[in-house]
């Protein structure tokens, strides 16, 4: 598979990282997960509003060429250099600043590395039989606008992805360090209360996730009340669904939840409707 390395295709098998990347060495790094067609990048100008965002907040120079048709642009030049065909792929974008230093950065010019993965299937896949989850409650979400970046700082995610695995789970919720539902490891959360549509707020410190947005929007043609609350994990057995939701997946409803058993008809719905904005 190839790799787009500042504009330039490389094998991704070739080294194409220093011993001193920033990015590799303190996490000094952000990304953007987007969700590609083979012809269009879903939500594009979503990703591309929350990446400036981060890379202001990191501190980071944000080049001239940096525009949004560029990266669109760069997106399809890396999907076309692949030796496969795919109906649709998962490209990841991730902006690190440039080598030097320690802690202090020498400069804030930045580098990006544009990957691209085949998906199986363009539209988002329907729901997951078996998709159990729980709580992982070792460490905690820091309840501060930090945690709502993609930044390469994911040690938790990585953790929590070890615990899911060997307790046989799909997925787990987080909670921030007040206690509160804060997200799933790989994406954010919502309840189905009825017709209301709950989700943690972005002060509980959860991803200012591009399919949290869609979901919110788009929550009246589905006759659903949205509202961003404080979340107790009392209150995931009171729900009659639970949702998992990213850019890749769309939306994954949970199965089960320790004793509890969940629908998933509203999601069900939504799916239908996400679908559209596929084709």
């Amino acid at each position: 598979m190839m790799v787009n390395l500042n504009g330039t295709l490389l094998s991704g098998a070739s080294p194409s990282l220093t011993a001193d990347n920033r990015g590799f060495l303190y996490g000094d790094a952000v990304f953007e997960t987007i969700k590609h067609t083979g012809q269009k990048a879903l939500f594009l100008e979503d990703h591309y509003f929350r990446l400036m965002a981060s890379m202001r907040i990191f501190g980071m120079e944000i080049p001239l060429e940096f525009t949004l048709d560029f990266f669109e642009q760069e997106f399809l030049r890396t999907i076309k250099g692949q030796s496969v065909t795919a109906p649709a792929w998962r490209v990841r974008l991730t902006v690190y600043r440039a080598e030097g230093g320690r802690y202090m950065p020498v400069n804030n010019n930045v580098n990006f590395l544009i990957q691209s993965e085949p998906l199986d299937q363009l539209k988002y896949p329907q729901p997951n039989d078996n998709y159990v989850v729980d709580l992982y409650k070792d460490f905690y979400v820091q309840a501060s606008m930090l945690s709502n970046l993609k930044s390469n700082n994911k040690a938790l995610q990585v953790l929590g992805s070890v615990f899911a695995q060997r307790q046989d789970l799909q997925n787990c919720i987080l909670i921030n360090d007040r206690k509160e539902v804060t997200e799933a490891l790989n994406g954010n959360i919502f309840l189905v209360f009825g017709n209301e549509l709950h989700t943690p707020p972005l002060n509980s410190g959860c991803l200012d996730g591009i399919m949290r947005k869609q979901l919110m929007a788009m929550a009246d043609k589905l006759s659903l009340k949205v509202e961003e609350r404080a979340i107790t994990p009392f209150e995931l057995q009171r729900a009659d669904e639970l949702w998992v939701t990213n850019t890749i997946t769309g939306i994954t409803p949970v199965v089960q939840y320790r004793r509890k058993t969940y629908q998933n008809q509203v999601a069900i719905k939504a799916l239908d409707l996400l679908n559209t904005f596929v084709a």
